[in-house]
């Protein structure tokens, strides 16, 4: 665990310059709109520890697999988010010799992530070998406004010497991705367009044939005025350069302006993708930084205004969350239904940049509350069209009939993770493609999507659990073998209580669903019947697997067991492993990791989150105290769930404890991981830790219900909730929880097991409130 960022509630700070730290730096401070991202990458050369990363939204790589064994059913590739063409890079000399903090002696440092206003900037004094010194100041953004455009500004004062100080903006399209199999450089050049103080390099990738246009353009200013001196020109096939030079005096300082703009073939035509990026990138020139700049601030303003949480007494955990919104906002923005959330984002290359299971089970209630209801349906647009792959991809595995298993990782649908454990055997991901559906439809009342996109889904879901069980005549029950629940930390089990609750409760929706939609869209319903040519058989089938599958129980403890099997291991609580064995996957053998008991995330629980309002307060008490301390946490999902559960169950110190470490796992880098980029998805979890944990926020029956905690470190908090048509702020403190409503339509929330009329512009109190759950 590190903590050398400076608490703030608006701005993350790091003070002081450690090469050590630089990669996880790199993760915290970076940028992006959902188009595009950017590592915090120094534009400058840097030759100490660094990972390059520029990343274009939708453009991805399916680099060749890399197994030791191969397997039928494996894919062949793994896709990948691409490190694009790097467009931030300036290169400094000062007399001839390189700006680089890794050979300069670095005076001070401060970098600061400005979330409220949406950019990063650096301020360094530096000392060369000679004695010169310089101050830097640089700012940069990625523009929610203009969003295939980003924007750097970068200062450079000679403190105590007149010299020559050499600009050099540049694009690189000679980058590799760090995480490349075998080494592979996934880039070719097309083109180079090359004009006075601006140049446009054209880069595509192997294989899948994406463009991506990156153009530049600059300005340079000297004592206040703009400079129109002679430049020079730098090319290579994959890079292109200007070169200026400005003579200096002492105490004066040079100014560039470099505008930047990504554009790819997945959203204009090839051939006139030159054309538009000069285009943009001469819209942006004219438009200048300060312009730029000023309305990024007045974009973030109004993201703010939607999503931001208010913590009061408790900066650490103000910043946290805060950090965790700028991410989600800066990295989806739900104007696409072919993008999705990659676990990094836009901040690095572990795990692909994929889709994964967390989009739906972690993501979606958040653009639910804080966003138009038409990004969190593109989210499950996205899994609606990659329907025929789902369906391609459960018959590679031996399924038939219309079966969909949903890729455990994904860029167009199809699998391309091949990790036996995971692409065979961790299909709960199936599930929580089906609760997506269930959790849009309860939130939103948009009971439409079922007939027009949710019924075909989870048909096909279903037909997949149906074959996936078998009939066990030794138990007289049906039951799943060989499969890998959400704990990663077993493989190949058989009965995880958690994969047959899930695929029960899919089946039992699937039959819900059918006969809502035969009732309210009849014409839709024979159309998809027809479709999908689904059998009466089927169903009755599937009532049956309801009826006799088979779900592992320990009765003298009154828990459901993991797995069949899980108390057969040594049951030693998390607290007795040494803390120079943590994280268990960086120190312990795999084998090691197989026999123990311990967990990585929630799993058990992760059903008892998802469907609470099966299981009495009891049930879930006693499987939480006999899980929670068997799991290391060791998934950055993990924390978010035991937060929600703790507050469920009235354990303030518990809850309190695991918020915090969901909210600042990035920050403080709990897990040793930060370096590799963000967890993304789970900084979702962050803010359900707050809104569904700590305010105890549910939907039933088309209403809002809540119960409200307040942890003792926080004199109040405050959040904002958007749910069918009405805007509500929920302010609770430690006599009251109050809610105001700047919506259109009125809500009905449920506090202290009383309904709450909260009309358009009013606001309604409700007194000493009480823990109920």
């Amino acid at each position: 665990m590190k903590n050398y960022i400076v608490h703030d509630e608006w701005n993350i700070i790091e003070t002081g310059f450690d090469p050590a730290l630089n990669k996880i730096s790199e993760s915290i401070f970076s940028i992006g709109n959902g188009r595009m991202g950017q590592r915090a990458n120094f534009e400058e050369h840097y030759s100490g520890e660094s990972l390059q990363g520029s990343y274009i939204a939708g453009v991805y790589y399916p680099d060749k697999t890399r197994v030791g064994w191969w397997k039928n059913g494996y894919p062949e590739y793994f896709a990948k988010v691409l490190n694009a063409a790097n467009w931030i890079g300036i290169d400094i000399d000062v007399d001839g010799v390189p700006l680089d903090l890794n050979t300069v002696e670095v005076i001070h440092f401060q970098r600061v992530l400005h979330m409220q206003e949406g950019y990063l900037s650096r301020r360094f004094g530096a000392r060369f070998s000679d004695g010169k010194e310089v101050e830097v100041e640089a700012v940069r953004f990625c523009s929610l406004v203009d969003n295939e455009c980003g924007a750097v500004r970068y200062r450079i004062t000679a403190k105590n010497f007149s010299g020559k100080i050499q600009l050099r903006p540049y694009v690189d399209g000679g980058v590799r991705n760090a995480d490349s199999n075998y080494g592979e450089l996934f880039w070719e050049p097309v083109s180079k367009h090359i004009g006075a103080r601006r140049a446009t390099l054209t880069m595509r990738t192997k294989k899948t044939d994406f463009w991506v246009a990156t153009g530049m353009a600059y300005e340079v200013f000297y004592g206040g005025a703009r400079l129109s001196q002679q430049e020079m020109t730098i090319e290579r096939d994959d890079y292109v350069a200007k070169s200026v030079s400005v003579a200096a005096s002492a105490g004066q300082t040079v100014e560039i302006r470099k505008y930047a703009v990504n554009l790819s073939s997945e959203n204009h035509p090839k051939s006139e993708l030159v054309n538009r990026a000069e285009q943009l990138l001469g819209h942006v020139v004219v438009k200048g930084f300060d312009r730029l700049l000023a309305e990024q601030a007045d974009a973030w303003a109004l993201k703010w205004a939607e999503s931001d949480i208010r913590i009061e007494g408790d900066i650490a955990a103000q910043q946290a969350i805060r950090f965790n919104i700028f991410q989600l906002n800066q990295t989806y923005t739900g104007e696409d239904d072919r993008l999705n959330i990659g676990p990094k984002g836009f901040t690095g290359e572990k795990y692909g940049g994929s889709t994964y299971w967390d989009t739906e089970a972690y993501c979606l209630p958040f653009y639910l509350a804080t966003a138009p209801r038409q990004v969190a349906r593109n989210l499950l647009v996205y899994r609606y069209k990659h329907l025929p792959k789902a369906i391609a991809n459960a018959e590679k595995l031996g399924f038939s009939g219309g079966a969909a298993l949903y890729p455990m990782v994904t860029m167009d649908g199809e699998e391309c993770h091949n990790e036996w454990e995971i692409t065979f055997e961790e299909i709960h991901r199936n599930g929580a493609i089906a609760f997506a559906i269930y959790n849009y439809i309860r939130y939103t009342g948009d009971t439409a999507y079922l007939a027009e996109y949710g019924l075909e889904v989870l048909i096909g879901i279903a037909r997949f659990w149906a074959q996936r069980v078998n009939w066990s005549e030794a138990r007289k029950r049906y039951v799943m073998l060989g499969v890998t629940g959400p704990n990663e930390y077993e493989n190949n089990v058989n009965n995880n209580w958690y994969t047959n609750t899930i695929a029960s409760w899919c089946l039992s929706y699937t039959l819900d669903a059918l006969s809502e939609v035969q009732q309210s869209a009849t014409g839709q319903y024979a159309a998809i019947v027809a479709k999908t040519a689904l059998q009466a058989s089927e169903t009755g089938l599937w009532a049956a697997i309801i009826d006799k599958l088979y779900y592992p129980v320990d009765e003298a403890r009154g828990i459901f067991l993991q797995q069949d099997g899980f108390l057969d291991k040594e049951l030693v609580p998390a607290a007795a492993i040494p803390a120079d064995q943590r994280p268990l996957n960086q120190h312990w053998s795999w084998d090691r990791i197989l026999r123990s008991c311990y967990i990585k995330q929630a799993d058990v629980l992760q059903g008892l989150y998802l469907l609470e309002d099966r299981f009495d307060i009891e049930t879930i008490r006693r499987n939480y105290d006999f899980y929670e301390p068997l799991t290391v946490h060791e998934s950055s999902l993990s924390p978010c769930v035991h937060a929600i559960l703790a507050a469920k169950l009235g354990d303030e110190a518990r809850a309190y404890q695991f918020y915090l470490r969901t909210a600042r796992l990035d920050l403080d880098d709990y897990n040793n991981d930060t370096e590799d980029g963000l967890h993304i998805t789970s900084m979702a979890g962050t803010w359900m830790s707050i809104v569904e944990g700590f305010a105890g926020m549910r939907v039933r029956d088309g209403r809002l219900y809540f119960s409200p905690m307040l942890p003792k470190q926080w004199q109040a908090y405050t959040f904002k909730i958007k749910f069918r048509g009405a805007l509500l702020t929920v302010h609770v403190t430690p006599t009251r929880v109050n809610f105001s409503n700047t919506g259109e339509q009125a809500a009905t929330v449920h506090v202290l097991g009383r309904d709450h009329e909260v009309g358009p512009g009013s606001t309604t109190a409700v007194p000493k409130y009480e823990h109920v759950r």
